[in-house]
């Protein structure tokens, strides 16, 4: 149709369609931000771009390979991704449509340093050995299905009594997601890296696991000598005292809040440019 006969209805069926479009594929990204799913699509674009390139070369053999991937990788991704899909459309289900207050966020997260720290501090002289990962940007959910299943309300007192030795909570990682302690006992790929100090133990070797394969942020109390210590992005950071250790995790929980508050002003803007 050409542009001269369009109607100021068609116009606005098509800003309005457009803005669909836009936040049906923003609402996935959010989806999917929480599982293996990056990965995969990650995945796809390498293939896509194999496919391009083998067939601007000539390479007949290999763009056909990468030809019947596409085709028949649909079946295999819901074959594969069966569980973080249900995930997903049970968190479409339950979801809201407005975020909260920012005033509301900073309070939880206050809340959450306060917790975190006390409880830290508690273990860290009574030489209680602890393990506790946050979950950011990059899902956690493999990881949270290989423990215990809480999902509770952060507090210094409960995160105490997991660990408290001999108890059946207590050997693994508690982790948290969505300011939530999602599951406890769960278990934390070892860092295979060859330049980790041999007096470290199994508790440092996981905490820089999971912050080589994630953006998490992981708190380690040591049993032996009740240090405290953090990892994120491949990095230990040994031996910090209390004040260093909650400027650290307040410097690194903003940090968080803020990206998500961005990501949800940008959202409202654009419903105000197309609403």
């Amino acid at each position: 149709m050409p542009f001269a006969n369009f109607t100021i209805l068609d116009y606005l069926s098509n800003i309005v369609d457009i803005f669909l479009v836009w936040f049906v594929i923003y609402k996935l990204i959010m989806v999917i931000r929480g599982t293996k799913a990056v990965q995969l699509l990650k995945g796809i674009f390498v293939i896509i771009i194999v496919r391009s390139l083998s067939g601007f070369l000539g390479f007949h053999t290999l763009s056909w390979m990468m030809e019947q991937a596409l085709t028949w990788g649909s079946i295999a991704v819901i074959i594969i991704f069966q569980p973080e899909l249900r995930r997903a459309l049970e968190q479409l289900g339950r979801g809201r449509l407005f975020s909260r207050s920012g005033t509301q966020e900073e309070e939880e997260q206050k809340h959450i340093i306060e917790a975190i720290t006390k409880s830290v501090n508690y273990m860290a002289k009574r030489r209680i050995g602890a393990l506790i990962s946050i979950e950011r940007e990059t899902g956690m959910s493999d990881y949270i299905e290989t423990g215990i299943p809480l999902n509770s309300t952060i507090s210094s007192e409960l995160l105490i009594n997991i660990f408290i030795p001999n108890t059946p909570l207590h050997d693994g990682a508690v982790i948290i997601q969505k300011k939530e302690i999602a599951a406890a006992a769960c278990y934390l790929p070892l860092s295979e890296s060859p330049f980790i100090s041999k007096e470290l133990g199994t508790r440092h070797r996981a905490a820089l696991g999971i912050s080589e394969v994630t953006d998490s942020l992981t708190i380690i109390v040591s049993e032996e000598t009740g240090s405290v210590s953090i990892t994120k992005n491949g990095d230990l950071h040994r031996d910090l005292d209390t004040d260093v250790f909650r400027e650290m995790l307040e410097k690194e929980l903003s940090a968080s809040m803020r990206a998500k508050q961005a990501s949800s002003s940008i959202l409202r803007r654009g419903k105000k440019q197309n609403g």
